[in-house]
């Protein structure tokens, strides 16, 4: 397997130049179903994530009980209520999932969703409904470790972002060679890895990428959410799945770089992150 390092100028290289004529729909039109009750955060992070690595358009879809808070915190994306049981998103909210996805160039799923027999149907039908791009984070890929086949049938991409712990309860193993690891299950399950951690690993199971950016003070609860959201940006954009989950490793290892750079591992917080990021794609 051809395995690969990202640079700045190959970042850069691979974002799409920003068309003059574009119009918000040209950046990328994104779907964000995330939050729940006591995890305002993870939505209001994906969504900025998104916002701050180019997004054009991004709808956010969070349970009817906290859309209040979601309203108030964030001003550019649209941000919509779905029904809810208990702060978390029902069955009932699968409808009106499915009627917005063929309009969306990309979706993420999990950031703070919470498990239950509703969040599961949600995830299941945006696999099954979507012909976009899907990523899915945190509680998008907990929830689907026991409905994994649903990954083989499908035809287009599909981007998992598991930390080491949803790695091993989706049924993956982490040997010596983590890349190897993440390339094993890419394959077997129709998907792309991109695999948290100390360098990260990103793979299709073909071709992958190792992550050198990043350091410990980015180990902060949101700090993946703001990852999610800036994938399913770059995603949105036009970038290809591999090179958005790629790209999108590297960014925000590199805006944690900076923080660290100018203000200290000790204390940093996401939101330092999302305020450097602009930086690193100009």
């Amino acid at each position: 397997m051809e395995i690969r390092e990202l640079t700045h100028e190959a970042v850069l290289s691979i974002l799409p130049d920003r068309d003059l004529w574009g119009h918000k729909g040209t950046f990328g039109k994104i779907l964000l179903l995330c939050g729940s009750k006591g995890f305002t955060g993870a939505a209001y992070l994906a969504a900025m994530g998104a916002l701050r690595s180019g997004a054009g358009l991004p709808f956010l879809g969070v349970p009817e009980s906290i859309y209040a808070i979601e309203a108030t915190k964030l001003d550019e994306p649209v941000v919509f209520p779905l029904p809810d049981t208990d702060g978390r998103l029902s069955l009932l909210a699968v409808s009106e999932i499915e009627s917005r996805l063929p309009q969306m160039d990309a979706v993420l799923v999990g950031c703070g969703l919470g498990q239950s027999s509703g969040i599961l149907a949600v995830v299941k039908s945006v696999l099954e409904t979507a012909h976009c791009p899907v990523v899915l984070d945190a509680d998008g890929i907990n929830v689907l470790a026991e409905h994994k086949d649903i990954l083989r049938r499908r035809t287009a991409p599909t981007i998992l972002t598991p930390h080491d712990g949803e790695f091993l309860r989706f049924g993956g193993t982490i040997g010596e060679d983590r890349m190897a690891s993440a390339a094993y299950f890419a394959r077997e399950w129709n998907s792309i890895v991109l695999l948290k951690g100390h360098r990260a690993c990103i793979t299709d199971g073909f071709t992958g990428y190792r992550n050198m950016t990043g350091n410990p003070g980015m180990a902060v609860g949101g700090s993946g959410d703001v990852l999610a959201g800036m994938i399913v940006s770059l995603l949105g954009q036009g970038i290809a799945p591999l090179e958005a989950a790629a790209c999108g490793a590297w960014l925000h290892g590199a805006a944690g770089d900076l923080c660290a750079q100018e203000i200290g591992q000790y204390g940093m917080l996401p939101t330092d992150m999302l305020q450097r990021l602009p930086r690193l794609m100009k």
